[in-house]
């Protein structure tokens, strides 16, 4: 039996037959379901899931030439600084070497400030360690947030928290950056370090 098809119909029927045949080979492409934001390019931290036992104690050296020096009044702050609830585990992977890089930048900041005064020479190779660190940690941050890497929620709380920080008076500065040293080193950088690993 000859089947009279009008030529637009006859296009259509060709068209679908040829969707058809593609979906079997897998040609046609299918939409995905969204994923975290892959890693940044150049961005490796694995090299410090741990740090030497040298550079540990000359943070430890450090902490304890300022608390030799510490007064319990100088520790006059508004607000909890690095508060014992804060953990990076907390937040999405691509989020914590943003949080982390907040964290060293304040860090970094009161330090150098504190290079000049009699703990000077102490804070000159975990300076150093520091600033190692947060280089290498810059290429695991987005230069330029899109829209779905944009701040919010608990990172958007804790982002805002360290800036607010920068408002508090030197003393209260120091004595939080200092006593926050090790749990940066053995904690969050860790964290950092491991990737999805740190659940």
């Amino acid at each position: 039996m000859k089947l009279d098809m009008a030529p637009g119909r006859t296009l259509v029927l060709v068209l679908m037959l040829t969707t058809v045949a593609l979906s079997r080979t897998g040609a046609v492409p299918v939409p995905s379901a969204p994923r975290a934001l892959p890693p940044a390019r150049g961005c490796h931290m694995a090299q410090f899931k741990s740090l030497s036992p040298q550079e540990l104690q000359a943070f430890k050296t450090a902490r304890d030439a300022f608390e030799d020096s510490f007064l319990p009044k100088d520790w006059d702050c508004s607000t909890h600084l690095f508060p014992r609830t804060r953990d990076l585990k907390h937040l999405q992977v691509w989020e914590r070497p943003v949080a982390l890089e907040a964290e060293l930048a304040l860090t970094l900041t009161v330090l150098e400030a504190m290079a000049n005064s009699s703990l000077g020479h102490s804070l000159e190779q975990p300076l150093l360690t520091l600033q190692n660190i947060h280089s290498k940690l810059q290429a695991c941050v987005p230069a330029q947030p899109t829209a779905s890497s944009r701040p919010r929620g608990r990172l958007h709380h804790w982002l805002h928290r360290l800036q607010e920080a920068r408002k508090e008076s030197q003393d209260c500065l120091e004595a939080s950056v200092m006593f926050n040293l090790l749990r940066l080193l053995t904690r969050d950088l860790k964290c950092v370090a491991s990737g999805d690993q740190c659940v």
